[in-house]
């Protein structure tokens, strides 16, 4: 028996990278699922990608609004979840001396907030049982200069898992979070990295890793699915780093 039949499983930032990545193994292991993301093109990817029938919807994690619409069409659509993965996030790097409001807010309404409402309005429609997910960074311990407000973001979602975690203990449920290092899918994409420098600074972060390589999608989405799936049953509060031993603590 596959380890998601009978499992439907939501993907908020579904539509591409590592969301995708998940969405299509959840699928081969016979689960359902929804995915969510705001470009065009990748939600016709996914939908190109997954099983007709599969849910892909528009939706903008930085939206109050749109985090409550979504509980709405999860609940017509899929009824009760067995598994929540909040993937939906973006980092974008900088000097602290050119760090604005609008820098700063961007990042933590995407990558905090985001988490937090879609959290707020989605846990009613979690099944008994169920697996919450949170995609963290292994930012938060590089100490990186120019990423100091995204290394913020992560950091924080870190803390909501074991806060989570704690509350969806009464029920049965869990929360975990996952830590990807650095993984080729649109790894520099919207950092604002200059292109002549994006070559240089892989060879610099594939140095400090000691697998010598950058990983993919699809190795940090089978961490993902262990997470998700009943096969993690006693494993809550924790973060999985999946980096290639960038980090090593």
């Amino acid at each position: 028996m596959a380890r998601f039949d009978g499992k439907r499983i939501l993907i908020t930032g579904g539509t591409s990278g590592i969301g995708l990545a998940t969405a299509k193994r959840i699928v081969e292991e016979g689960g359902e699922v929804g995915v969510t993301g705001r470009s065009q093109a990748h939600l016709d990817e996914a939908g190109r990608s997954l099983p007709s029938g599969s849910l892909v919807l528009k939706n903008d994690a930085a939206s109050p609004e749109e985090a409550k619409e979504l509980a709405e069409k999860v609940a017509d659509s899929m009824g009760r979840i067995d598994g929540l993965f909040l993937n939906a996030g973006f980092g974008k790097f900088g000097p602290v001396e050119d760090m604005t409001a609008d820098f700063v807010d961007a990042q933590f309404d995407v990558n905090v907030r985001g988490p937090v409402l879609h959290m707020a309005h989605l846990k009613p429609h979690l099944a008994e049982g169920a697996s919450v997910l949170v995609t963290s960074s292994v930012a938060p311990y590089l100490g990186q200069a120019p990423g100091a407000v995204y290394a913020a973001t992560k950091g924080a979602v870190t803390a909501m898992v074991r806060s989570w975690a704690r509350d969806l203990s009464e029920s049965g449920r869990r929360c975990n979070a996952i830590a990807p290092g650095p993984i080729e899918t649109n790894f520099f994409e919207g950092m604002g990295i200059p292109e002549d420098q994006v070559e240089a600074l892989a060879g610099q972060i594939k140095s400090q890793v000691p697998l010598g390589r950058f990983g993919t999608d699809a190795e940090v989405a089978a961490v993902a699915c262990f997470l998700l799936s009943d096969d993690a049953s006693y494993v809550t509060g924790s973060e999985y780093v999946v980096d290639g031993g960038m980090v090593m603590r």
